[in-house]
């Protein structure tokens, strides 16, 4: 079970960070109404008989499993003594968590276990990503990206391959804004040796990655043979990292068809612990930048 959260308001995180993507905004609420209903000493039957639910929608309502409605969060609110005012800033945020997040256009090609880390990686603190087979999506170029989406939907219409890429572009473009957080990638160094789009891609792409080198907000490390070797965390992970009091960390592991997110904290400490490891084993940047100019020249 992932930790109880602090009872801390949404509005004050809210001020924090206005800009708040939607799936975030139903995280914190669901965190606070879990705070305020422990608080109370209630259990999850009583909240829910409050809103005439089983106890598996208040579960569902805090981990941000369904979409939260007015009257849902009114009726908790009432049921835990939340005084008028913050209810209705509360309310308001409801209101802002149901919009339409800003992937929604690009539903089609968004199954749903993909929409939780769309939805809260502009929002984290630090992207931590372990990549064993591409380069990471959030640093793919077009033509790579183009010919990792065919790679596993050889079937697509051109339509459907154009939407996935651009969206992918999206992603990259949001990491670039202000307030965006910090991407620690590492790859394995046989990613740099497979020839995903062919020579003039794959030269290409990793021109990019040492371009990406020298951005501030960035910082690509090559996990050697020996050092994947020694330490890894067993597969291809994404470990988001939120400011202290905003959220609580996030584990994405994906599959060809489906997505495991965890949060316990024991989760959490064995995959940081794994990351830490394995980023004290890998190249440094320098030494990084060096190994791909020497594949670089595989592809000239």
């Amino acid at each position: 079970m992932p930790a109880s959260p602090q009872l801390v308001s949404p509005i004050h995180l809210l001020e924090r960070r206005p800009d708040m993507g939607a799936k975030a905004m139903s995280r914190v609420l669901g965190n606070y109404l879990r705070a305020l209903r422990e608080s109370r000493g209630l259990a999850p039957v009583e909240a829910g008989r409050h809103i005439r639910a089983h106890a598996s929608k208040i579960s569902r309502m805090e981990t941000a499993h369904v979409t939260l409605k007015t009257r849902d969060v009114e009726d908790l609110l009432t049921l835990y003594g939340v005084d008028p005012k913050e209810r209705a800033e509360i309310i308001h945020m409801v209101e802002r968590s149901a919009r339409p997040d800003w992937w929604q256009p690009y539903g089609e090609v968004v199954p749903d276990w993909l929409q939780g880390l769309i939805g809260l990686e502009r929002d984290a603190h630090v992207i931590r990503t372990y990549e064993t087979q591409f380069v990471p999506g959030l640093l793919q170029i077009p033509a790579y990206a183009e010919a990792v989406v065919l790679s596993g939907h050889r079937l697509a219409p051109p339509r459907e391959v154009e939407q996935r890429v651009a969206l992918r572009r999206e992603r990259q473009r949001r990491m670039t804004e202000p307030g965006a957080p910090v991407l620690w990638a590492l790859i394995d160094e046989g990613v740099l040796h497979r020839p995903v789009g062919g020579r003039q891609v794959m030269y290409d792409q990793l021109t990019y990655l040492i371009e990406v080198l020298r951005r501030p907000g960035v910082r690509l490390q090559i996990a050697s043979y020996e050092a994947s070797a020694a330490a890894t965390p067993g597969a291809a992970v994404t470990y988001l990292r939120f400011a202290q009091g905003f959220l609580p960390d996030v584990v994405y592991l994906e599959h060809m068809t489906s997505a495991v997110y965890l949060d316990r904290l024991e989760d959490l400490d064995r995959y940081r612990a794994a990351l830490d490891e394995l980023s004290a084993l890998a190249a440094t940047p320098a030494e990084s930048r060096a190994m791909l100019e020497d594949a670089l020249k595989h592809y000239r």
